[in-house]
C-alpha cells in the first residue's frame, strides 16, 4: 500500500525560515535544506533569502538540469497543499526549458579567448611601458590601459562565476582566482557571496548589498530611517555625516566612483579575514597576495611619486567606469523593503533591472551588462546569447504587462543622477534631524 502524502500550507512553510529550521519549496515538494545550508555552493544567504517559501524560479534560474537529481536526499516527504504556479512562472520556466533545448547554455562562442587575449596584450603593452619607457603621459597613459585591463579581467570573473567558461571546474576555478585576485585584487568568494545576494534580492534596499552604498550614496529616503542591512549584520544608520554626504551626492557620484576600487579592496580583505565560511580560502588569500605583491612592484618602477599617484589614479579612474555601469543597472529602477518572494521571481528581476541600449559592435564595453534583464532573469547563459534571447524576454513582458525598461548609456547616466538628486533633496530636509555620525559606516560600504 502506498505512503500516503502529507502536506502543509503555505503558511506553515513559512514557520521554517531561519538557520537550523530552513525548509524550501520547489515544485510544491518541500526539502529540509538545514544542514545543506552550510555547503551550499552559492553560499548560505540565498537559500536564507528564500527560506519558508517556494523557490522554482530561483532554481530554475541558477542550477543545471544536472542538480534536480540531487534534491530527493533532501526531501522530507511534504508537498503543498496550496501549490499554485502564476501564468508569469508558467511562461518563465517554459522559455528557460526551450533555451535550454535549444543549447543556448552550452554555445558560450569565443568571447573569453578575444577576452584573454586582450588582456595579455594590455598587461604586456603596460609592462612594457613602465619598464622600458620614460615620459609622465607615456607612463599615464600605461595607468588608463591597467583600468581597462581590469575591466576585462572583472567580466570574465563575472561570468565564470556564473557558468563555466573553462572546460574542467578546475581550470574555471583557476580562471576566477587568475582574473579576480591575482590580476584585479578583488576575492572571487567576496564576489560571489555579494554578487548572488544581489541576484537573490534584486532591488530590495534592506537585502541587496548593491543598493547599501552608506554613508556615500542613497537611492531612497528609506533609507533615511536607518535601515538594517541583512547581507552587512549592521543597521545602516542615516546620521548627521552621512546627511552631509548624501546630500551632495548628484555632485560626489563620479568622484567616487573613480575611487571605488579602494572599497572593494577593502571588502574583499575583511571577508577573507573574518570567521564567515569561505571556500578555498588559502588559494583566495594567495591570489589577493599575489596582487599585492605585483602591482605595488610595478608602481616602485615609475621614477617619481608624482607619476606613481598619476598611474594609480589613472588605473582607478579608468575600471571607474565599470562601477558606472554598475549603477546604471539598478539604481532609478523602483525599489522595495523586505527580502525577496519566490512567487514573483520574473516581476521582480525585471522591474528592478535597467537595459542598456547599444549596437552589436559595443557588446564587448559593456560585458553583457547592457541585458541586464535578460542577465537576472537566465544568469547562466553566456553573454554572448543575451541578445539573442532578448526580443523573447521582451514579448514575455509585454504578454505579461511587466515593464522591459531599455535606455541609451547617456539616459541611463542622466536616470541614475536623477534619482540621486531626487535622494538628495530629501536629504536636504533640516525638519528631519539626524544622529551623530560613526565615521566607521564608510569603511563596511560596497562601492
Amino acid at each position: 500500500m502506498a505512503e500516503q502524502k502529507k502536506y502543509i500550507t503555505s503558511e506553515e512553510l513559512k514557520t521554517h525560515n531561519k538557520k537550523g529550521d530552513l525548509w524550501i519549496s520547489i515544485q510544491g515538494k518541500v526539502y529540509d535544506v538545514s544542514e545543506w545550508v552550510k555547503h551550499h555552493p552559492g553560499g548560505d544567504l540565498p537559500l536564507l533569502h528564500l527560506a519558508g517559501q517556494d523557490a522554482t524560479d530561483a532554481f530554475v534560474a541558477f542550477h543545471r538540469g544536472a542538480a534536480w537529481q540531487f534534491l530527493e536526499k533532501y526531501s522530507n516527504g511534504i508537498h503543498l497543499k496550496d501549490y499554485s504556479v502564476s501564468d508569469v512562472s508558467k511562461d518563465y520556466r517554459k522559455l528557460a526549458y526551450e533555451f535550454s533545448k535549444m543549447g543556448l547554455f552550452e554555445k558560450k562562442g569565443h568571447g573569453l579567448f578575444i577576452s584573454i587575449c586582450s588582456i595579455v596584450v594590455m598587461l604586456a603593452a603596460t609592462l612594457y611601458g613602465v619598464l622600458c619607457h620614460d615620459g609622465a603621459w607615456l607612463h599615464f597613459l600605461c595607468g588608463c590601459l591597467m583600468g581597462f585591463l581590469w575591466i576585462q579581467s572583472g567580466w570574465i570573473g563575472h561570468d565564470s562565476g556564473h557558468y563555466q567558461v573553462m572546460l574542467t571546474p578546475k581550470l574555471n576555478r583557476f580562471a576566477q582566482i587568475l582574473s579576480g585576485n591575482c590580476l584585479a585584487g578583488i576575492s572571487i568568494a567576496w564576489w560571489k557571496r555579494n554578487h548572488n545576494a544581489h541576484h537573490i534580492a534584486c532591488n530590495s534596499l534592506d537585502h541587496d548589498p548593491d543598493l547599501q552604498h552608506m554613508p556615500f550614496f542613497a537611492v531612497s529616503s528609506k533609507f533615511f530611517n536607518s535601515l538594517v542591512s541583512y547581507y552587512y549584520d549592521r543597521t545602516l544608520k542615516f546620521d548627521s555625516f552621512t546627511r552631509m554626504l548624501v546630500k551632495n551626492q548628484h555632485w560626489t557620484f563620479y568622484p567616487v566612483m573613480c575611487l571605488a576600487r579602494i572599497n572593494l579592496f577593502a571588502q574583499s580583505i575583511i571577508l577573507l579575514l573574518s570567521n564567515k565560511k569561505i571556500p578555498y580560502r588559502y588559494s583566495e588569500i594567495i591570489g589577493v597576495t599575489v596582487f599585492w605583491i605585483w602591482y605595488p612592484l610595478l608602481v616602485s618602477c615609475l621614477p617619481n611619486w608624482s607619476e606613481r599617484v598619476l598611474f594609480v589614479l589613472a588605473s582607478f579612474a579608468v575600471t571607474g567606469v565599470q562601477h558606472v555601469q554598475f549603477c546604471l543597472n539598478h539604481f532609478s529602477s523602483p525599489v522595495y523593503v523586505g527580502p525577496p518572494k519566490g512567487n514573483d521571481w520574473f516581476e521582480k528581476q525585471t522591474m528592478g533591472s535597467l537595459d542598456i541600449e547599444c549596437s552589436s559592435w559595443m557588446d564587448w564595453f559593456h560585458g553583457g551588462l547592457q541585458f541586464q534583464i535578460e542577465h537576472h532573469l537566465f544568469p547562466r547563459l553566456p553573454r554572448n546569447q543575451l541578445r539573442t534571447i532578448a526580443p523573447f524576454v521582451k514579448d514575455l513582458c509585454k504578454k505579461h504587462g511587466l515593464p522591459y525598461n531599455c535606455a541609451s548609456f547617456l539616459e541611463a547616466n542622466v536616470m541614475t543622477i536623477k534619482t540621486l538628486r531626487d535622494a538628495a533633496m530629501q536629504a536636504r530636509d533640516l525638519t528631519n534631524p539626524a544622529p551623530k555620525n560613526l565615521v566607521w559606516e564608510a569603511v563596511n560600504t560596497h562601492g
